[in-house]
């Protein structure tokens, strides 16, 4: 998936988002089906953005 598809400034934190992802994890067992796979893609698309907006540029 392109990072176009993203809003800038995610709405929630990396850490709200990585855990949402280690939700999915166990509640798959750690076999993901393709829908799960797809959810799983925009959550990490998502913490990225969410990490991105939390790293100061150095001058």
């Amino acid at each position: 998936m392109s990072p176009d598809f993203v809003t800038p400034g995610s709405v929630r934190s990396a850490a709200e988002v990585n855990e949402e992802i280690r939700a999915l994890w166990r509640r798959t067992g750690g076999t993901l089906s393709a829908e799960e796979r797809a959810e799983y893609e925009l959550l990490v698309v998502e913490w990225a953005a969410a990490i991105r907006g939390t790293v100061v540029k150095a001058a």
